[in-house]
């Protein structure tokens, strides 16, 4: 494994909170693992304290005067944030867009294929991206194509909200659909 490179020999200070004898005051307030105030100490009293208890001292809010230390295992703490933040990404909810490509003369059938899959997409819990491409002589009627999305959306009116508007971008027509929310 390759070592960081560093400016000059100066090491990069790890990220986190600065534990034993990393801390750089003099002087710090002690709080105990219960969380009562123990009071003001030189900081090599202190991390002496914290190691007769066999614990670390842990700096938690550097800016205060003096700095806020805490007496606590870091080894347990980092693995207790570690595991709190795994269940926070577990249970974030990712939307992803899926795409309905539509023309203007798309036919009934065809459309209502599409119809099927955008009101599937959306029951799933997908935001809908509905796309009408135009070609050549079309692009005189962009009418026809802001009604085939304003269709789509009145079709899937009851799963569904217009969260874009259409509007078009160069030779294609755009508006999202996204699920109601269910309360």
């Amino acid at each position: 494994m390759r070592r960081p490179r560093t400016r000059r020999g100066v090491v990069p200070e790890p990220v986190g909170p600065r534990v034993n004898d990393r801390i750089r005051a003099p002087r710090v307030l002690v709080i105990d693992e219960e969380g009562n105030k123990l009071g003001q100490f030189m900081t090599e009293d202190a991390i002496e304290m914290a190691k007769e208890r066999g614990v670390d001292l842990i700096e938690v809010a550097p800016n205060a005067r003096p700095p806020v230390c805490r007496l606590g295992d870091f080894g347990k703490i980092k693995y207790e944030k570690k595991k709190k933040d795994a269940v926070a990404r577990k249970k974030q909810a990712t939307v992803s867009i899926k795409e309905v490509k539509l023309r203007p003369k798309t036919d009934v059938h065809d459309y209502e294929v599409k119809l099927k899959h955008a009101r599937r997409f959306i029951e799933a819990g997908d935001k809908v991206k509905v796309t009408v491409r135009f070609r050549g002589r079309e692009m005189a009627h962009r009418n026809i194509g802001d009604e085939r999305c304003r269709e789509l959306a009145k079709d899937c009116e009851d799963i569904a909200l217009i969260e874009t508007q259409p509007n078009m971008e160069g030779r294609q027509m755009f508006m999202i659909l996204a699920p109601r929310k269910t309360s």
